[in-house]
C-alpha cells in the first residue's frame, strides 16, 4: 500500500520534479551563493588554462548561431522566388525558378549542417572540459579528505561531505558542459535575430517585441504561484523519504511495538498533502506553454495582418513574412533560455562555494620534514602533562601523565565522556594538543610523521567498520599483501574461522554496504582478525568485545592474551571482567586519572574504581 501510494503521488509530479534543467522548475529560486561575484571569479580562474579551447568554443558557437539565423531569411527568398514563379506561370508570363530555389535550398542545407557540425564540436570540447574539472575536483577533495583534522567531521555530517562530492560537483560540470554555451549561444541568437527582424520591418519587429513582456509577466505570475506549492512538495517529499526510511530500518521495532497503524496512518497524511501540493504545482506549471502559446498565436495574428498589408503594400515580400515568424520563434526560445541562466548560475555558484569552502578548510599541522622513522619500536609510551580540549575554553583532559612499559596491557576505565577514547585518539595523533607531550621509545610524536606512527599500531574500534567486499579481503586490510594462508591464520587466531566456513561462499562471502549479511559480533570478530593480521607492536581496543556474547568473549581472550604478548596494549572497556588481569588500570573521570593499580589492589582501596566494578557485579563475585 505503502509502494502504491509513492508511486501515485510520483506520477502526478511529472517531470518538474526530474531534475530538467530547461523546464519552469529551473526558473524558480533556488540556493545562492554567499559571494556570488568572488566564487564566480574563482570558477573562472580554474577554467584559465582551458582558454585556448574556451575561444575555439566561442568562436564555434557565434559561427553556428550565425549559420543558423541567416537560414529562416534565405528559405524566405526561396519562398518569394516560388509564389512570383507560380504566379508568372498562372498569368502566363513566365515560370517557376527551381534551378534557383533549388541552389538556395542546398545552401541552406549546407549551412544547418555546418552549423550542426560545429554544435558537435563544441559540445565534444565543452564535455572534455566539464569532465576534466569534475576530475580534478573530485580529486582535490579526495586528497583534502585525507589532510583535513579528524574535529572537521565532529561538526559535519558524512552526509554533507559526500554531497559536495556527488550533487555539488556534478551541478558544476552540467553548467559548464551545457549552460556555458547555451549562454553565449543564446545571446548572440537574440542579438542576431533581432538584427534579421530589423532588417525585413522595423513596423512588424515592434508588434514582436510588444508581444514579448506580456508573455513574461505571465510566465513570471505562474512561476510566483507555481514555486509555492513546489516547494511544500520538496518538503514534504522529504518528510516522506526520510520517514518511509526510518519505519523500514526500525522495521522489527516498530511491529514490535504494534506501531503500524500509526506508521501508516502518519504516511497516508503526509502522502495527502503530497498528492495536493503536486498536482497544483503540475496544473499552475502545466498552464504556462498553453497560455504562452495562445499570447504568441495572437502575435502571429496580429504579424500576419500586418505582413499581409506591407506584402499588398510591395513593402516586404511573401518570403518575408515566412521568414519573420520563423525568426518570432527563435527569438523568444533564447530569451526564456536566458531567463533561467540566473538561476542556474546561482545554483552553481553556491555549488561551487560549498566545494571552495570545504577546499578551503584548516589542515592538519603538516608533518615536520626531518621527521624521524623507528625501525624497530619497542613499545614504550609515555603521557606526560597532557592537556586537551575538543573546543577552546573546554579542557576535558587536565594535566594527565602516565608511562606504559613494553609489553605491558594497560586498561583504561570509567564512566561515559570521562576521556578514555580521547587518550588513544591523542596517541596517534588523530588531534593535536592543547599543551603537554606524548612519547613513544623516548620520542615524541611530534617528531614522527602521522603515517610513520600510525603504521605501528593496531586498532579494534567499538563499531566495526568493514567495506563492502569479500571477507578474506576485509581482513587483509591490517595488512596488503598477506597471503591467504596469513589472512586464515589471523582469523583462526580470532576464533572467526569457525563460522566463516558457515557462511556461504565460506572467505570468499560479499559483505553488503550496510555489513548486514553478518551478525555485530561476527563483524567485531573480523575486525579483531584484521588487528592479529597487521602484527602491531602496539596495540589500541576500544570495547572490542562489547558485541560479543560471554561464550565468545571467553575464547577470545586466550586469543587476544597471545596477542598481546611483548606488545604495548591499551585496553578501554566499560565491562570491568575483561582486564582483571591488566598489568595497569588508569581510573578517569571528567578527564582526571582519579586512581591507578592492578585490579585487586583498587577493589581493597573501595574507591572510584570499586564503585564501578560493583555496580556491575555483586561483591561476592570480585572474589571468583
Amino acid at each position: 500500500m505503502m509502494g502504491m501510494n509513492v508511486n501515485r503521488a510520483t506520477q502526478r509530479r511529472g517531470g518538474m520534479m526530474g531534475g530538467h534543467r530547461g523546464g519552469p522548475q529551473s526558473m524558480m529560486k533556488g540556493e545562492k551563493a554567499k559571494d556570488f561575484k568572488n566564487t564566480i571569479k574563482r570558477l573562472l580562474s580554474n577554467l584559465k588554462r582551458y582558454k585556448l579551447k574556451l575561444f575555439v568554443v566561442l568562436i564555434l558557437a557565434v559561427s553556428s548561431t550565425a549559420f543558423t539565423i541567416i537560414g529562416p531569411k534565405l528559405l524566405g527568398k526561396a519562398t518569394t522566388k516560388l509564389f512570383e514563379g507560380l504566379m508568372a506561370k498562372f498569368s502566363g508570363r513566365g515560370d517557376v525558378d527551381f534551378k534557383y530555389i533549388g541552389n538556395i535550398i542546398l545552401f541552406v542545407l549546407t549551412v544547418y549542417l555546418v552549423a550542426s557540425l560545429f554544435n558537435l564540436i563544441m559540445g565534444l570540447i565543452m564535455t572534455r572540459i566539464s569532465t576534466d574539472i569534475t576530475y580534478v575536483f573530485r580529486k582535490d577533495i579526495s586528497n583534502k579528505i585525507s589532510r583535513i583534522p579528524i574535529k572537521y567531521f565532529d561538526k559535519i555530517t558524512h552526509g554533507e561531505v559526500l554531497s559536495r562530492i556527488t550533487n555539488d560537483v556534478d551541478t558544476i560540470s552540467q553548467t559548464l558542459s551545457q549552460s556555458l554555451t547555451q549562454i553565449i549561444t543564446s545571446l548572440v541568437s537574440v542579438i542576431g535575430v533581432l538584427i534579421m527582424m530589423f532588417s525585413i520591418s522595423w513596423q512588424m519587429t515592434l508588434v514582436a517585441l510588444l508581444i514579448l513582456p506580456l508573455s513574461m509577466v505571465f510566465v513570471a505570475f505562474i512561476v510566483k504561484k507555481s514555486q509555492v506549492h513546489f516547494k511544500k512538495q520538496q518538503k514534504i517529499l522529504g518528510n516522506i523519504n526520510g520517514h518511509v526510511e526510518e519505519m523500514f530500518s526500525g522495521h522489527f521495532v516498530m511491529r514490535a511495538y504494534n506501531n503500524e497503524e500509526k506508521s501508516i496512518n502518519k504516511f497516508n497524511k503526509s502522502n495527502d498533502e503530497l498528492y495536493n501540493s503536486a498536482w497544483k504545482a503540475q496544473f499552475l506549471s502545466g498552464l504556462m506553454m498553453p497560455m504562452m502559446r495562445f499570447i504568441s498565436n495572437v502575435g502571429y495574428v496580429g504579424i500576419s495582418i500586418l505582413g499581409g498589408w506591407l506584402a499588398v503594400k510591395r513593402i516586404i515580400t511573401i518570403g518575408d513574412i515566412q521568414a519573420f515568424t520563423q525568426y518570432i520563434n527563435n527569438f523568444t526560445r533564447p530569451i526564456m533560455q536566458i531567463s533561467n541562466m540566473s538561476n542556474i548560475l546561482q545554483q552553481t555558484a553556491a555549488a561551487a562555494e560549498r566545494v571552495y569552502e570545504f577546499l578551503d578548510e584548516e589542515e592538519e599541522t603538516p608533518d615536520i620534514e626531518n621527521f624521524i622513522t623507528l625501525d624497530s619500536v619497542k613499545g614504550h609510551v609515555e603521557f606526560r602533562n597532557i592537556n586537551f580540549g575538543y573546543e577552546p575554553g573546554k579542557t576535558i583532559i587536565n594535566n594527565f601523565s602516565a608511562v606504559a612499559e613494553p609489553g605491558q596491557k594497560i586498561a583504561i576505565v570509567g564512566p561515559t565522556g570521562a576521556g578514555k577514547t580521547t587518550i588513544v585518539k591523542l596517541l596517534m595523533r588523530f588531534y593535536d594538543l592543547n599543551s603537554g607531550d606524548i612519547f613513544v621509545d623516548g620520542e615524541s610524536i611530534k617528531k614522527f610523521s602521522r603515517n610513520s606512527l600510525r603504521k605501528n599500531f593496531g586498532m579494534v574500534l567499538q563499531d566495526a567498520w568493514l567495506n563492502n567486499d569479500t571477507i578474506m579481503e576485509n581482513i587483509r586490510f591490517g595488512r596488503e599483501g598477506a597471503t591467504d594462508q596469513e589472512v586464515k591464520d589471523a582469523a583462526k587466531s580470532a576464533h572467526a574461522n569457525h563460522f566463516i566456513h558457515t557462511l556461504p561462499d565460506g572467505y570468499n562471502m560479499l559483505l553488503n554496504e550496510e555489513t548486514s549479511n553478518i551478525s555485530q559480533g561476527q563483524k567485531q570478530l573480523l575486525t579483531i582478525a584484521r588487528a592479529i593480521l597487521a602484527d602491531p607492536k602496539i596495540l589500541i581496543l576500544d570495547e572490542a568485545t562489547s558485541s560479543i556474547d560471554t561464550r565468545t568473549e571467553l575464547l577470545i581472550q586466550s586469543a587476544m592474551d597471545n596477542l598481546m604478548k611483548n606488545r604495548t596494549s591499551f585496553v578501554i572497556a566499560h565491562r570491568l571482567s575483561t582486564i582483571k588481569n591488566a598489568d595497569l588500570i588508569l581510573v578517569m573521570n571528567n578527564g582526571d586519572i582519579v586512581e591507578t593499580g592492578k585490579h585487586n589492589e583498587l577493589l581493597e582501596k573501595g574507591g572510584f574504581y570499586a564503585d564501578l566494578y560493583y555496580s556491575q557485579f555483586e561483591p561476592e563475585e570480585s572474589l571468583c
